[in-house]
């Protein structure tokens, strides 16, 4: 059974990767350790005091090669979660499967987005604050490995595979590789990315590279802004 995401109360519309990369050209814009994280208590998570746009690291912090921008505040919003792979107005299935939208009145995420325009490829640094346990999510992943995902008779296949190893640094951390393939368009629709996603009290964040076509995604870029981020929320 399919079922559609939605915008959720607060109404706010979430770009697709591909429009933020666009809003990023057009404005000039660590080694892995084995284990799994240590389930703990929602209730015991720390609060980070600083708000997320002080959290977010400085675009001149980004590789060289990936010019970026902060995203202002509305099109942080409209981008965070974005990258994966489901949009708004979308159909899931299964239905399980379909992202929570983000709670009416939570602090807007801090966004920024680095642009390879050579390669067509993006790095984009996002914190959130969100105090949901990783290991919930990496139960759901597991169980949502393929997907489909539909908007106006088009179709795409979402393909998430967990790393066998996370990040360090973090209290809790993923990582995953993500593949969107259209039903309609060839080879050089095809969107991969390589994610790491972190917890640091309340704060979630999460770095990707996005490549088109047959390229593979920076995962050496994403090591990097992964360990600079959680320096900057630990720094706080």
């Amino acid at each position: 059974m399919n079922v559609v995401r939605t915008t959720g109360a607060a109404g706010v519309r979430r770009w697709s990767p591909v429009l933020v990369a666009l809003v990023c050209a057009a404005t000039g814009c660590a080694q892995s350790v084995s284990g799994t994280p240590v389930a703990e208590s929602a209730v015991s998570v720390q609060r980070i005091a600083s708000p997320l746009a002080e959290l977010l690291p400085d675009p001149a912090r980004f590789p060289a090669r990936y010019p970026a921008v902060v995203l202002p505040a509305q099109a942080a919003a409209a981008a965070a979660g974005d990258l994966d792979g489901v949009g708004i107005g979308d159909a899931v299935d299964p239905a399980a499967c379909t992202p929570p939208d983000v709670a009416p009145g939570t602090e807007p995420a801090a966004v920024a987005v680095g642009t390879d325009d050579a390669s067509r490829a993006t790095l984009t640094v996002e914190v959130a604050r969100n105090v949901e346990l990783l290991s919930r999510l990496r139960d759901q992943l597991h169980r949502c490995e393929r997907i489909t995902v539909s908007r106006a008779g088009a179709s795409s296949t979402v393909t998430t595979v967990l790393d066998p190893t996370a990040p360090p640094g973090a209290q809790e951390a993923i990582a995953l590789r993500r593949t969107v393939v259209p039903a309609v368009g060839g080879a050089g629709l095809t969107r991969t990315m390589q994610t790491s996603i972190g917890r640091v009290g309340d704060v979630r964040i999460t770095v990707t590279s996005m490549i088109f076509g047959a390229g593979q995604p920076d995962t050496a870029a994403v090591d990097e802004m992964f360990a600079t981020t959680v320096d900057s929320v630990r720094g706080s």
